[in-house]
């Protein structure tokens, strides 16, 4: 029960009744101190001959009226006395209170206490507090009351530290605070928040020594304090339980507490036992405010929809829908949680709306991205509401969420153009962050940046407002540049700032100013944010250093659902340690997580570099247990899986159950799987049914079959490719472009490589780089290079792979100075480590020149260990030296066996190592080798695309139904070429036989059979020819013969390299 302050009248029921009515016009979070007044000490009703001193409360706990001092006059004129308190009672305007002051002075009743007391009071209420300060210290005398008027002003204004030194000043001047002083200090504790719990803890102490222990009045504002500074939950309850008669104000209190916290469970039970016992022994009638902690609680349960709706039910049944307070919460509360319809009913059938009500359905349509309906409810409902500032910051969020942004930044434009003319715009900073983020939002972030660039100020939101926008624009190097600018002006970068520029760190590959970020983090203590900690996930898992990831994963406080689908993704995309992928995915369902659509696509990427089928069922089983088997992103997901284990049968029932859901992507993972499991035709056949199905092809699909059709060289197939991506107007795409020039050079035809190349109104460094590949892969070295440094001109800065191709280059024509110096500039002008690739390439330089002697040098300071490409190289290079240097064959063979006991072609390098070095002993060891590991070598074979179909050869094939005209024009042919001067080079003859049986064995050759097949026919164009594995010097050197007698030329594709033989002359000038 509230106690008068100053005296027992017979206004004792109408005081208490105002007082509860400030409290119901804020929340109960302000339970003694209203926030729209200050103590009106008018209310009370004193005799005029008495001015009033404030004692100790008696054992009752009422507040005695004493005899003023002697030394305060009293009143001499008891009508002016009335006069004056009446005429300032309620009022809110700075001159009153003045000419209130100057009455006061004329009259003789500056040193009233009571008097001087109103007038702090209403100073205080007007918000002149320096007047009220002033006044304050000029009185001869003060009470409990004085300070209790100065102290609320202070707190009522959003001073709270001068509240705090004037309740200090107040206990060292020995006056005990009154639970009015409490509640007021109390709640400048509350306006700070967090730092301001722990003063409030010591005042809370003081109290406890004080009769107001477990006083109604200042437990309540006690709970409302723990619950407002983020205080401990059972420091709140531990209050509440001792109160000694709680009424509804308590019981709210610590239902709005419990809300607060999102404990919707606890808040129920409270409610529950509000109406069963709420004051000791009788039962509480929940009010609208009771109802409005409940509607903010359910918001926070598992099952808040259903419960949201028995809460209407509820609310309907007590007949509160229509109050103001319970609607509004009731619009807020639907709108939260996507039930839009229903909230816009309920605003609909309010009697009575305000800001409030209006801007938490716009709220909540705007996170449903309904900004249209947003701006509709507005411009319905602008004229019977008092717009606020608030409502222009939602409006401007909802145009930002229109599905067409030109429409929103049209309306944004002119929201912009009416805050500038009404002045709205230098309000508050809040309007000024809204234009940037809706700018931003809307594409248009130059006039985002310009909004910013006119602020007069600026806080922590408009830099992050600012720094996200440019991170969305893809403005990468600016919002880094933005992130400098915000630390400079002094502002402390928040978890957000953080978000947006590691996001632009990860996007520019940036790795070191990400981790110079990161410690900027931890220095803050924000690393430990669950949302920056995922940021940092993104940005190492993006730069590739996953033991980074693992390390920021494993400091993580706490996990959400982006934290584990970050770190599966992650390694996903490594296939070294892809199976760690697995592993995160298991732990994730072990930690009772929920996995979405985001875990599935991640774990389905690392399952199909796995190639583990069992698992792919699983996972499968999986989605469809989690109703999402149906989802388009998913389905596409698993046929790229069950495509790369080789299940293409699933891909095709997947791909036939989608039928209206397959799009772009549906499509290229089937066309992808036919391609990746050699079903070239099958792919072909659907790039056709596309276009029949009128399908659009996009950029991704033509790459992916023109990359097939380069890997087996189909040139017909590739130039109809080429065809319709023309139609289709895809010739121009870089991407595209670029898989051309691959596709072009791999198929034997640099030259057209080349004139695209040059016909490119735009390249990129995949362009550049497959032209390169392409010209070292044909052995025209001078143009590779040429080429690479007319890029370096061009301004494309080169990457690893242009490396590959440049090095390459230089080891086809045998330029080992250059290529050690392109090999030298990586690091040292580029910046760019090499890699094992680079280290291949260079020791195949050093082969392919016969210096063996430097290449067990090389190999041993390399920075890494060798691994199977680099033994396989230094195998191969003493291969071709005719078995010189055996010692570093047998070293290197020794080591591949280790590492791979099971791939044949280790075996076939070994033994024909010492076949060309005539050690035949030697051989037939390498060979017994090979069967003991019992390894199955791949037979060389050769085939040539004709308009009837693909014909394939291998040695000695006599299984050809045109074999006898085969073995007849390859009779003609040797007889001819010997004739010409052919000795045939019997050393490739990799066996221990007779001269005459091994120039049989040389003459049957695939390659020799398949290019006099072609001969058999009649033609002029050019015989294309290709070869799974190294062409033999002795075929090498029949070609030329064959090149000048048939008066053809001659491109033969090895597992090497491309040859054009003509003339009698080859293109790699016998260096190869």
């Amino acid at each position: 029960m509230f106690r008068c302050l100053l005296t027992r009248t017979h206004s004792y029921r109408k005081s208490r009744r105002g007082i509860v009515s400030s409290l119901r016009n804020v929340s109960t979070s302000a339970a003694i101190c209203p926030k729209d007044d200050s103590f009106d000490f008018t209310r009370f009703a004193h005799p005029p001959h008495r001015s009033l001193v404030l004692s100790e409360p008696s054992q009752g706990g009422a507040l005695r009226p004493q005899q003023s001092s002697p030394d305060v006059s009293l009143p001499a004129n008891s009508q002016l006395f009335d006069h004056l308190v009446s005429r300032c009672r309620g009022s809110r305007c700075p001159n009153d209170a003045k000419e209130l002051h100057l009455q006061l002075l004329k009259a003789g009743f500056n040193n009233d206490l009571f008097l001087c007391n109103t007038l702090v009071n209403i100073y205080a209420r007007v918000g002149d507090l320096g007047s009220a300060h002033k006044l304050f210290d000029d009185m001869p005398s003060r009470n409990s009351v004085t300070w209790a008027c100065l102290i609320s002003g202070y707190a009522q204004s959003g001073v709270p530290e001068k509240a705090w030194v004037l309740f200090r000043c107040m206990v060292r001047e020995g006056l005990m605070p009154n639970h009015y002083v409490f509640g007021s200090v109390l709640r400048a504790c509350q306006e700070y928040g967090l730092s301001g719990l722990n003063l409030g803890m010591q005042i809370h102490g003081m109290v406890s020594k004080t009769r107001y222990a477990g006083d109604v009045v200042v437990s309540n504002v006690l709970i409302s304090m723990y619950g407002g500074c983020l205080g401990s939950l059972d420091d709140a309850f531990g209050v509440f339980d001792e109160i000694n008669l709680r009424n509804s104000i308590s019981w709210n209190s610590i239902m709005s507490v419990c809300s607060q916290r999102g404990n919707a469970d606890l808040s129920f039970e409270l409610f529950a036992r509000m109406q069963r016992d709420g004051g000791s022994g009788f039962s509480i009638k929940p009010n609208e405010y009771t109802f409005g902690s409940l509607i903010t609680a359910t918001c926070s349960s598992s099952d808040s929809g259903s419960l949201l709706e028995q809460m209407f039910a509820r609310v309907t049944k007590s007949g509160f829908l229509y109050d103001l307070y319970v609607g509004s919460a009731l619009v807020s509360g639907f709108a939260r949680l996507g039930l839009t319809d229903h909230a816009i009913n309920i605003f609909r059938q309010m009697t009575e709306r305000n800001v409030v009500s209006l801007n938490g359905l716009m709220v909540g349509l705007v996170r449903q991205k309904k900004g249209e309906e947003a701006f509709e409810i507005f411009s319905e409902t602008r004229e019977l509401v008092d717009i606020n500032v608030d409502s222009y910051v939602v409006l401007l969020s909802a145009v930002a969420e229109f599905a067409v942004p030109d429409e929103g930044k049209r309306s944004g434009r002119e929201i912009h153009a009416y805050l500038i003319r009404t002045g709205l715009i230098n309000n508050k900073v809040a309007v000024e962050n809204g234009l940037v983020t809706m700018y931003a939002k809307c594409g248009s972030v130059n006039d985002a940046k310009s909004v910013f660039g006119l602020m007069n100020e600026r806080d922590s939101v408009s830099w992050n407002s600012l720094i996200s926008a440019l991170d969305q624009n893809s403005c990468f190097e600016n919002t880094v540049t933005s992130f400098s600018q915000m630390q400079r002006s002094g502002l402390i970068p928040s978890n957000f700032t953080l978000i947006s520029t590691l996001s632009s760190c990860a996007s520019l590959g940036w790795t070191r100013l990400g981790q110079q970020i990161h410690g900027e983090g931890i220095k803050l203590g924000l690393d430990l944010d669950v949302s920056v900690s995922n940021a940092l996930l993104a940005l190492y898992a993006e730069v590739g250093c996953l033991a980074q990831c693992e390390k920021v994963f494993s400091l993580m406080p706490e996990y959400d659902q982006v934290s584990w689908n970050s770190i599966i993704g992650a390694f996903s995309d490594s296939e070294a340690l892809v199976s760690e992928a697995v592993k995160y995915f298991l732990g994730m369902m072990r930690a009772g997580w929920s996995l979405n659509r985001v875990t599935f696509i991640n774990i389905l990427a690392a399952v199909s570099l796995l190639s583990f089928q069992r698992f792919n069922h699983q996972i499968h089983a999986l989605a469809i247990k989690y109703n999402l088997a149906d989802d388009n992103a998913i389905e596409n997901a698993l046929l790229a899986c069950y495509g790369k284990c080789g299940e293409m049968d699933e891909c095709e029932r997947i791909f036939s159950r989608m039928s209206e859901r397959r799009d772009e992507v549906s499509w290229n993972a089937m066309i992808s799987g036919y391609i990746h499991n050699e079903y070239l035709f099958k792919a072909m056949d659907m790039v056709w049914y596309m276009l029949q199905r009128g399908q659009k092809l996009d950029s991704f699909t033509f790459a992916t079959v023109l990359s097939a059709c380069a890997s087996v060289a189909t040139l017909e197939r590739g130039m109809e490719v080429h065809a319709c991506g023309i139609r289709a107007h895809l010739q121009s795409n870089v991407v595209v472009g670029s898989a051309l020039i691959d596709m072009y050079s791999k198929c034997g035809r640099v030259d057209y490589a080349s004139r695209f190349f040059q016909n490119m109104p735009l390249r990129n460094v995949y362009s550049w780089n497959s032209m390169i590949s392409g010209f070292a892969r044909h052995g025209h070295g001078e143009d590779a290079l040429n080429l690479f440094r007319q890029m370096k001109l061009s301004g494309q800065p080169p990457d690893h792979v242009t490396f590959v191709g440049v090095l390459s280059a230089c080891s086809h024509v045998g330029l080992v100075e250059e290529g050690f110096m392109h090999f030298k500039a990586m690091q040292e002008e580029f910046g760019l480590a090499p890699r094992t690739e680079h280290y291949s390439c260079m020791v195949d330089l050093l082969g392919r020149a016969g210096e063996l002697g430097k290449i067990e040098d090389f190999v041993n300071k390399m920075p890494m260990e060798p691994n199977i490409l680099i033994w396989r190289t230094v195998l191969g290079a003493c291969c071709r030296a005719n078995g010189r240097n055996s010692e570093l064959g047998q070293r290197a063979a020794h080591m591949l066996f280790e590492m791979e006991p099971q791939n044949a072609v280790n075996y076939v390098l070994l033994s024909n190592m010492f076949a060309s070095g005539g050690k035949w002993d030697e051989m037939a060891k390498a060979r017994r080798a090979m069967r003991q590991a019992a390894v199955k070598k791949d037979a060389g074979c050769s085939w040539v695309t004709m308009k009837d179909g693909v014909h394939v050869f291998v040695s000695g094939d006599k299984s050809h139904p045109e074999k006898d005209l085969i073995y007849e024009k390859l009779a003609e042919l040797n007889r001819k070429m010997r004739d010409a001067g052919y000795v045939p080079q019997t050393s490739f003859a990799l066996y221990d036989l007779e001269v005459e049986n091994k120039e049989e064995l040389l003459s049957y050759h695939s390659e020799k059979i398949a290019v006099a097949f072609v001969l058999t026919r009649k033609s002029e164009r050019p015989i294309r020819i290709m070869k799974n594995l190294r062409v033999c010097g002795d075929c090498h050197s029949a070609f030329k013969y064959i090149s000048r007698i048939a008066g053809r030329t001659i491109v033969l594709r090895d597992s090497n390299r491309f040859h054009h033989f003509e003339d009698g002359a080859c293109s790699c000038r016998d260096y190869w």
